[in-house]
């Protein structure tokens, strides 16, 4: 039972060091990890170990790993920790699964609401003279994920695995737990089903930068605190989406 116990632990230790550099902001969306025979000297654990840390982060949606070479190989960052709501969420979706058609509506029903709900509340900071200081905390994940989502090299799966992370982030903007929650709990399925579309799009880099461009726009109604514009906006990004990759709704 104790040499049972070793690799339990070490691994642990390799979970626990990425989480806390994650909750601290050492490491944010976009990083790459070191790599596994890095990692795995500066913890004093076996690859392993470190192997069995990473599986466990990206069933928890926190990182995506990608064999190969080159510059999107290896492990990178894509979420924080969030707690337990989303976690049994993603069990279910990874147990069962859900038809695209009914995590497209779902999208449309919890972002669209969230979109209005965060630009209206930052609308009235406006007005009370606090707009400045309420866009940026309110703000500040999901740009930091826009400009992680402009660097160069990016594969279609990175670039997507952020995407969904940047309307997680805009969900957790809005204040509404249970939203929140929901939207991290379905985290899989929407990255499964955008991923899905990308192997039908005919020019992934005019796709990307139409996206980039569209995440930008609902950004700038936020921070005018426009809620139609904010609402409609979500609405046909997602759609939009939906459509030009051809999606059905098997």
């Amino acid at each position: 039972m104790a040499d049972e116990a070793v690799p339990a632990r070490a691994w642990r230790v390799v979970l626990e060091k990425i989480e806390t550099d994650l909750l601290e902001g050492t490491l944010k969306p976009g990083d790459h990890l070191a790599p596994e025979r890095e990692l795995a000297a500066t913890l004093g654990v076996g690859r392993s170990s470190v192997r069995e840390a990473l599986r466990v982060l990206d069933v928890m949606g926190l990182i995506r790993t990608a064999t190969g070479s080159g510059p999107s190989a290896g492990a990178i960052v894509i979420a924080t920790p969030v707690g337990g709501m989303s976690a049994l969420l993603r069990l279910q979706v990874a147990a069962q699964g859900f038809p695209i058609a009914d995590v497209v509506s779902t999208r449309l029903i919890l972002e669209t609401a969230m979109a209005a709900d965060l630009a209206s509340r930052i609308g009235a900071a406006r007005r009370q003279r606090q707009t400045r200081d309420a866009a940026a905390d309110a703000l500040a994940g999901p740009l930091r994920l826009l400009t992680a989502m402009d660097a160069e090299g990016l594969s279609p799966a990175e670039f997507l695995a952020l995407d969904a992370q940047f309307h997680l982030a805009l969900a957790g903007a809005a204040g509404n737990v249970v939203v929140a929650a929901m939207m991290a709990g379905l985290r899989e399925a929407i990255e499964g089903y955008v991923l899905a579309g990308a192997d039908r799009v005919a020019d992934w880099n005019d796709t990307a930068n139409r996206l980039r461009a569209q995440h930008r726009d609902i950004i700038d109604a936020l921070e005018r605190g426009d809620a139609v514009m904010a609402r409609r906006l979500v609405h046909d990004h997602i759609t939009g989406y939906y459509a030009h990759a051809g999606l059905t709704h098997e």
